[in-house]
């Protein structure tokens, strides 16, 4: 009997590859099982949902039924998938057992939490799902704590404070975006958000949050307290790893996949955020578009590498936009940098000169394409 393709998950990595499979192949059995809705909406408007005054409904932009209508599949919402038999080929829960051929594995991540005391009162804005949750209190939320001042949280920063909201931002780095850029190159959009009221807490570490009459209190390291009305997690993103691990596949940070999106069961893959792909997790979207078109292929039949090209990284703070390439992280790199009234051009170049990264904001971004062709291999 010919099981298909089962997946499991319903974000946009599930989604990119059921699209790519039916480009294909229209008989194929697809199933697609997922602990969600399975309503599609653009998880990067998350980032914009306060300042545009929305609701979790709002960003609903295909339903379940719908979808499954498009592309002939079978969908399971509301699902929790418990376990996988990878020797008999299926998955099951309490209540039944799918069969599969080939398997795929697009669970996704979850959001880190601070392991701190009062770890409860922070809120996660990693899907419509937890928006919904907590949509009302973020938009009643006068003041608003964001931990974590890396590209998310950056982003919900400049949102909360374009809603009015007065904003505390704090991390435990120097600077801003310090596992993307060194300071010198953050420093704009670090002025950029304190110019518009952010308060920025950096160098800060957090130890506590307790529920007060005030709203909660938020206690640091250093002796210093805040009092705000809501706390939001945005301290990066856990792969999830359990029902890989519970079925004996090879785990590290993510699902151990190789460049043909294989785990290390023959017949189970992994896709998006849950994968580590040689060595690297990479959540985000131009990575995750290519993997599922190299994916389907693959699970039709044919047997095709992954590779990557410089993944074009884009950070949604409307009033000062960034795009970055390269390896920008690496401490390393000679930075050079031009800032004018159209924005700023920053390029690290190696000792031999060879351009590693980029960062490109407001204007210049047009530029960003070319500077892509010329990075180093």
């Amino acid at each position: 009997m010919n099981h298909g393709i089962v997946i499991i998950g319903s974000g946009f990595a599930a989604r990119q590859l059921v699209k790519n499979i039916r480009k294909q192949d229209s008989d194929v059995p697809l199933t697609l099982i997922a602990a969600d809705s399975m309503d599609e909406y653009n998880k990067p408007d998350l980032s914009h949902v306060i300042s545009l005054a929305q609701r979790a409904e709002d960003l609903t932009r295909q339903t379940a039924g719908e979808f499954a209508e498009e592309y002939r599949l079978q969908l399971f919402p509301d699902t929790w998938i418990t376990d996988i038999d990878a020797a008999a080929h299926r998955v099951k829960n309490h209540e039944r057992t799918w069969h599969y051929d080939k398997l795929v594995l697009a669970t996704g991540a979850s959001a880190a939490i601070p392991p701190v005391p009062g770890h409860e009162l922070m809120l996660t804005l990693n899907s419509q799902r937890e928006y919904q949750a907590c949509e009302t209190t973020l938009r009643d939320a006068q003041r608003v704590l964001i931990v974590g001042a890396g590209l998310i949280g950056c982003e919900l920063a400049m949102d909360f404070c374009r809603a009015g909201k007065a904003v505390t931002l704090l991390d435990n780095r120097a600077s801003i975006l310090a596992s993307l850029m060194p300071p010198e190159v953050s420093s704009r959009l670090q002025h950029r958000l304190t110019g518009m009221g952010v308060h920025l807490l950096l160098n800060a570490q957090l130890q506590s949050l307790t529920r007060c009459s005030e709203g909660i209190a938020v206690a640091l390291a250093d002796g210093r307290s805040v009092r705000v009305d809501a706390a939001i997690a945005a301290t990066g993103l856990r792969p999830e790893t359990a029902l890989a691990r519970r079925a004996g596949l090879n785990v590290a940070r993510g699902v151990v996949v190789d460049r043909y999106l294989q785990t290390s069961d023959a017949d189970i893959y992994a896709l998006g955020d849950c994968a580590e792909i040689e060595g690297r997790l990479l959540p985000f979207l131009q990575p995750i578009q290519l993997s599922a078109m190299v994916l389907a292929k693959n699970l039709l039949g044919a047997a095709i590498p992954l590779r990557l090209p410089p993944a074009l990284i884009k950070v949604k703070t409307p009033d000062l936009p960034l795009h970055l390439a390269g390896d920008t992280q690496r401490d390393d790199l000679s930075w050079q940098i031009a800032l004018g009234p159209e924005g700023m051009l920053a390029t690290g170049s190696d000792e031999s000169g060879a351009l590693r990264g980029f960062v490109v904001s407001e204007d210049r971004m047009k530029e960003a394409f070319a500077l892509l062709k010329t990075l180093a291999a």
